[in-house]
């Protein structure tokens, strides 16, 4: 869902105040120091970007994060070739940002202008608000792996309590646009029940559903007259369904008469896998799997709207 909101992060002149090595990757944890003249944060970057001796990026406990207006001018000034109609893309520094450095230096205006407050993204066509509580990355060969914890997400007017999103094998792809690629998505959230059954509610099927006070689902068949009370879950793309009660007519049916066979979900959008769904008294919690998925931004218009702070947009 998110793809790649979560593409970056690290901030200006912070002191290295961690270095743990995991799994065969290495997190780096960063913190304020006093702000930077801008003379001295271009030396800090130029040191920084050198490809030739690579440094972790540095995850960032966005709780601890504030925006501060000298920082977004420096940021502006160094930043000011990405909009340049006269930049020559072949030798500037656009292209030279790739990839470490250019995920740096955007996470140094995503994160200040976006960290613990709402951000709006259009992602692949969606519309996403939400707040956006940590963003961290981390170096995995020669890719990136991030971490993104958005809470009260609203995915095209769909209402999520939270989600957590861990991209996998991120690539960023030189070029105009700038193009952008993850071999995996991980989601783990939690939805409402109530908003989970709005959601069925607007397709199209045989059953009108509600939540009833004991916390399960009340099925009421749109034609047949017949109504159920039932629980459901769903692992690996199956759902199974546990009835509780049912009636026709207002006659109670003896349960042994009613079968409720599991159902697969298939071909579901962008050949996600649910690897499960519970429910858990008025939450439901999921953990959904998205295979390779890609995009592209324009370095103008991420850098616009990181000023702004308006909303940020992946095509």
């Amino acid at each position: 869902m998110s793809i790649l909101l979560g593409a970056v992060f690290h901030k200006q002149e912070r002191l290295l105040s961690g270095y743990h090595s995991r799994a065969g990757a290495t997190w780096v944890t960063a913190r304020w120091s006093s702000p930077a003249s801008a003379s001295t944060l271009g030396s800090i970057m130029a040191t920084y970007f050198d490809p030739k001796s690579w440094s972790p990026l540095r995850a960032v406990d966005l709780g601890k994060r504030l925006f501060e207006q000298s920082w977004l001018e420096q940021w502006i000034a160094v930043t000011t070739s990405w909009v340049d109609a006269g930049a020559d893309l072949g030798a500037g520094t656009v292209t030279a940002l790739m990839p470490d450095a250019l995920m740096t230096v955007l996470s140094e205006g995503i994160l200040s202008r976006f960290g613990g407050q709402e951000v709006s993204a259009t992602l692949l066509g969606h519309d996403l608000h939400a707040t956006l509580q940590v963003l961290k990355v981390r170096r995995r060969g020669a890719h990136f792996q991030t971490k993104t914890v958005l809470s009260r997400l609203r995915w095209d007017d769909h209402p999520i309590e939270a989600v957590t999103v861990i991209a996998h094998g991120v690539r960023l792809i030189p070029g105009v646009p700038t193009r952008v690629r993850a071999a995996r998505l991980d989601l783990d959230g939690t939805v409402t029940t109530a908003a989970l059954v709005g959601w069925i509610n607007s397709q199209p099927l045989d059953w009108v559903l509600a939540v009833d006070a004991s916390g399960l689902i009340r099925a009421k068949h749109r034609h047949r007259r017949l109504t159920a009370l039932v629980d459901a879950s769903v692992t690996d793309n199956r759902v199974t369904v546990e009835l509780h009660r049912a009636n026709w007519l207002g006659l109670r049916i003896p349960r042994r008469m009613i079968g409720a066979p599991a159902l697969l979900l298939e071909q579901l959008p962008n050949q996600a896998r649910i690897v499960h769904a519970t429910r858990d008294g008025d939450l439901v919690r999921f953990r959904i799997e998205l295979p390779e998925i890609s995009g592209s931004f324009d370095l103008a218009q991420i850098r616009s709207a990181i000023v702004a702070g308006t909303t940020l947009i992946i095509f």
